[in-house]
């Protein structure tokens, strides 16, 4: 979810009833350590603190345990370690997945060190603690059930409470079935242990939703990713399971209001044109809605598409979800 899990689109999500948890983009512990000047804009906690959970990321033990300080300064649920991350540019730098390839003494010792740190924490704050959780996939093409069985119990050894499990290994892509089978393994097998698990991966509508439930039932939560950039409403909308009506002009424009307030306009473009990469997936036009979109020169250019395309296609405007 990087570029989109901002407090702009928290926003978002909350006009339309919130979720249960926000997870924030990733944050680098280098270079939150460093005190970057765009750092401001990743710890913002708005606009539910009680509801976020800090996302870390990074290669280096120390580090990771340095920034894990200074985020138990900031509210919210807790912080979650990212060992899930699979893109080439994360892992070849030694961070998200690549913590599960690594020498398991090595992994265990920085998971270690994290969990003593808000174990201690929690001592000292006991009206305010946090969370400890990880994020993990598979692991590599070569995992086998033991090797993921042994990870899991090593990570919840080292005082991890809570896990999120994304089925899938390193290289397979979405269009590889998630394999909830190993949700539900590992839901047994934390439980066992007095630790939550959720599932990930692969649910963008009450289908789906319901299907993955029917394959993992003793999972305590469900994570959605990029469905819920599509359809911000996606959360209200499984609760509820009714239709929603959905004016996505104002949907666009309020999005580019939110994104002008809560980010630097350093980071407008980028955060924009991810946005409306999913945003455009909802309309029978959706390439040309994409590309239109995408090809805006700056948010006036971009606010000036939007009405033109609404005005050749009237019929897109009000979305009636199912």
């Amino acid at each position: 979810m990087a570029t989109i899990s901002t407090p702009a689109f928290r926003f978002l999500v909350e006009e339309f009833g919130g979720c249960d948890e926000y997870y924030t983009e990733m944050i680098n512990a280098g270079t939150l350590l460093t005190n970057g000047p765009f750092e401001k804009f990743y710890i913002d906690p708005s606009p539910v603190p009680q509801k976020l959970v800090w996302q870390l990321t990074g290669r280096n033990c120390q580090h990771m345990v340095d920034a894990c300080k200074e985020l138990l300064k900031l509210p919210g649920i807790g912080i979650d370690l990212n060992m899930g991350c699979s893109a080439p540019d994360i892992y070849r730098y030694g961070a998200g997945i690549a913590w599960m390839l690594k020498p398991l003494e090595e992994t265990m010792e920085m998971v270690g060190e994290v969990g003593k740190l808000i174990s201690s924490y929690n001592k000292e704050n006991p009206q305010s603690k946090k969370r400890f959780s990880v994020k993990f996939r598979l692991g590599d093409e070569d995992f086998t059930e033991e090797s993921l069985f042994t990870f899991t119990n090593a990570l919840i050894d080292n005082g991890v409470e809570h896990l999120t499990l994304h089925p899938r290994t390193k290289k397979e892509k979405l269009i590889r079935p998630a394999r909830y089978q190993y949700c539900e393994k590992l839901a047994l097998l934390a439980h066992k242990r007095n630790v939550t698990l959720y599932l990930n991966g692969n649910v963008k509508d009450y289908d789906s939703y319901q299907n993955a439930l029917a394959k993992a039932p003793s999972v305590d939560g469900v994570m959605i990713s990029r469905a819920c950039v599509q359809k911000p409403w996606i959360f209200k909308s499984l609760k509820s399971q009714e239709s929603i009506q959905v004016d996505m002009e104002k949907l666009a424009f309020d999005y580019i209001d939110l994104i002008e307030k809560y980010q630097p306009k350093e980071f407008w473009k980028t955060r924009l044109q991810r946005f409306f990469t999913y945003y455009s997936q909802n309309f029978l036009f959706s390439h040309y809605a994409q590309t239109e979109f995408l090809n805006a020169k700056d948010n006036e250019d971009l606010k000036i598409r939007i009405k033109n395309f609404f005005e050749k296609c009237p019929q897109e405007k009000i979305l009636l979800t199912h």
